[in-house]
């Protein structure tokens, strides 16, 4: 079995992303609907309705996409700006510390324009309020004075579109989220639908991938992009070191299992988690405050990002005492 090593830093299969890799996404980004890989039916829906906006010269409906990180929702808000032909302003939540930072924003805005707030239930709630009559009545009211001299001064916005972006809906609050004309989730992909991903943006790289690479890049990237593209650059890199630069199936193999990956997605951390909770709390159930203090991962970190894709294999259980390894992750282990 693959080494392991539960105290790794960084984690290749991490679906968060550092700025950097952020700009390096953005040039892989496809432009349109067609363009889009995977999310079939949220990709008709939306057809749909910009066609609908299209033909009445109207902006779009204000539109909140929710689902793990790495799946695409950036992504979709720039595909939305480019087929209405419109300009897309892009910030987060946590970035706007105070109310004249969207008072700016919003009157800058030109008609049709799209704003874009990832990670929007990380907002402020006081700048969420400010944000409630831009969204309903296309307009900014500002508190003029203090005290008894106080007065409120409405500004008129040019028509716009919001599009949120949010990896934890239940953090969002009701009156924001009932303000979206569209609520859609961005689900996992397929691995057929990674490979076709894979395949393209290796062309895009200029990199040589056979088919048997790509489909062993795919097998392993959680059924997410983001980790798909970020696998296909350390293979590619591997394999200009390693070999003369033509990226094969066992090359992929190889590349991969140094980074400690195995054939299902999982790395050194899920293991570690799987392995604990079978090893030393005889398979379970044990709950998330024991699992994080027994293999010193943070809880966050199990209950986001580990736990979800176990789930997602049928390797652990959910009960109301805990947690349970399945006769799966015991299989998959070889324990």
């Amino acid at each position: 079995m693959i080494e392991e090593d539960a105290q790794l830093k960084e984690r290749v299969v991490a679906p968060g992303a550092p700025e950097e890799e952020r700009r390096f996404e953005a040039s892989l980004r496809p432009k349109s609907l067609q363009d889009f890989i995977g999310q079939s039916a949220l990709k008709n829906n939306l057809q749909v309705f910009i066609d609908a906006a299209k033909g009445r010269s109207e902006p779009l409906e204000h539109t909140l996409f929710y689902g793990n990180p790495g799946l695409g929702k950036t992504t979709l808000a720039h595909v939305l700006a480019n087929e209405m032909g419109a300009q897309i302003r892009v910030t987060s939540g946590p970035a706007m510390e105070r109310v004249g930072d969207l008072a700016a924003i919003l009157s800058n805005l030109q008609p049709g324009d799209i704003l874009f707030i990832d990670e929007i239930h990380r907002m402020n709630r006081t700048i969420e309020e400010v944000l409630y009559p831009a969204m309903e009545d296309f307009a900014l009211d500002i508190i003029v004075g203090k005290g008894p001299t106080a007065r409120t001064l409405r500004l008129n916005l040019e028509r716009f579109t919001l599009v949120g972006a949010t990896t934890r809906l239940s953090l969002l609050s009701s009156p924001l989220r009932d303000r979206f004309g569209m609520v859609h989730q961005v689900d996992f992909y397929t691995d057929d639908e990674i490979a076709k991903i894979v395949e393209r943006n290796a062309a895009s790289l200029g990199a040589s991938l056979e088919e048997g690479a790509r489909d062993e890049i795919a097998r392993r990237a959680r059924k997410t992009p983001r980790i798909a593209n970020r696998l296909l650059r350390r293979v590619r890199d591997f394999a200009q070191v390693k070999s003369d630069g033509r990226v094969t199936a066992s090359i992929a193999d190889e590349a991969l299992r140094m980074l400690a990956i195995d054939g299902l997605g999982l790395d050194a951390s899920d293991r570690h988690v799987l392995s604990t909770i079978i090893e030393k709390f005889s398979g379970g159930p044990v709950g998330l405050n024991t699992i994080s203090a027994a293999t010193q991962q943070e809880l966050e970190t199990i209950e986001e990002i580990i736990e979800p894709f176990l789930l997602q294999l049928g390797f652990l259980e959910r009960t109301p005492r805990g947690r349970i390894a399945t006769a799966r992750a015991y299989q998959h282990l070889g324990l």
